[in-house]
């Protein structure tokens, strides 16, 4: 007789990426997944193959649901700087309302790189990658119609922007308050703002 899965895979994937987000993936043990998930090891191999598998589809759902729709949404916002202090604006909230100071799935896994396989690697370093290129967008984009000044160096600011995010993620795990948190902001806004 055949396997069947009796969950849904998408809704599995998203109760283990709240198990990996909140204890890492080196000590996330497959009971703390099975447990969290509500199915059985078997099942979890099954449908899954291993933990790193799952840590990847989990890490893609993240990237997937956060970065890449809402550095969409903020491209279609039309003034350039203004997409930008969107951006920060809404790291400084999700950043407030994280009670549990969980920060951000994919910063947290891009602080313990060098201890992932080559694949995830990849894919952490993709995933900045396109926050960075939102960033270079917007600026040349703004270059062009005025807003952002010339002189500004597009690929320069972009990686600045992108580790003020960094920054910002890791230290609202508990180090900075809300107002550390907003000067992070505006000084990340000043590097493009005329």
């Amino acid at each position: 007789m055949p396997w069947e899965k009796g969950f849904k895979v998408e809704e599995a994937v998203t109760k283990a990426q709240k198990v990996f987000w909140s204890k890492g993936y080196e000590a996330t043990s497959l009971s703390d997944l099975t447990e969290g998930m509500g199915i059985n090891k078997g099942s979890l191999y099954n449908a899954f193959g291993n933990k790193k598998k799952l840590f990847m589809l989990a890490l893609l759902q993240y990237d997937r649901d956060n970065g890449q729709k809402t550095v969409q949404a903020l491209s279609k916002i039309e003034d350039p700087v203004e997409a930008i202090t969107t951006l920060f604006d809404g790291l400084v909230a999700q950043s407030i309302d994280d009670r549990e100071c969980k920060g951000c799935f994919l910063v947290n896994t891009a602080l313990e790189l060098p201890h992932h396989e080559e694949d995830i690697q990849k894919l952490v370093i993709s995933a900045l990658e396109d926050i960075e290129g939102f960033f270079k967008s917007m600026i040349l984009k703004g270059q062009k119609v005025g807003r952002i000044s010339k002189d500004i160096q597009a690929d320069e600011t972009a990686k600045s922007l992108l580790s003020f995010v960094v920054g910002l993620r890791v230290l609202a795990r508990g180090v900075f308050d809300e107002k550390g948190l907003h000067a992070i902001r505006d000084n990340a806004v000043r590097l493009i703002d005329n």
